[in-house]
């Protein structure tokens, strides 16, 4: 079985920053692409930043020069550091990966976080 568990959420002022993790566990053989997604009340949920399992990123434009995605290969964990953050950015953030069971299926299959609530006040 496999879980991902998200942490480092919390309150925040406008301005101020946060560093979220999450760290895949269990039996797994190898991740492959891992993925920050967000969603605010009454809004869809919504792609951050990805990473692939080579280092390539990519953030949505929004994103773009306030957040970094980077991982640990070693520990399976993704991080999200979020600088000068935005009442707009209010949300619950799910992490998301690609994971390989080391017991079966045999095929990548696509995991959730339960998320972490991020609040930006103004």
């Amino acid at each position: 079985q496999v879980q991902l568990v998200e942490s480092g959420g919390g309150l925040v002022q406008a301005g101020g920053s946060l560093r979220l993790s999450c760290a895949a566990s269990g039996s797994i053989a190898s991740i492959n692409a891992m993925r920050w997604y967000r969603q605010a009340p009454g809004k869809q949920r919504e792609l951050v930043a990805s990473i692939t399992k080579g280092g390539i990123t990519n953030y949505a434009d929004s994103e773009k020069g306030r957040f970094t995605i980077s991982r640990d290969n070693a520990k399976n964990t993704v991080y999200l550091q979020m600088n000068s953050l935005k009442p707009e950015d209010t949300a619950v953030y799910y992490c998301n990966a690609d994971v390989l069971p080391k017991y079966g299926p045999f095929s990548y299959r696509d995991y959730w976080g339960q998320g972490t609530q991020v609040t930006v006040s103004s």
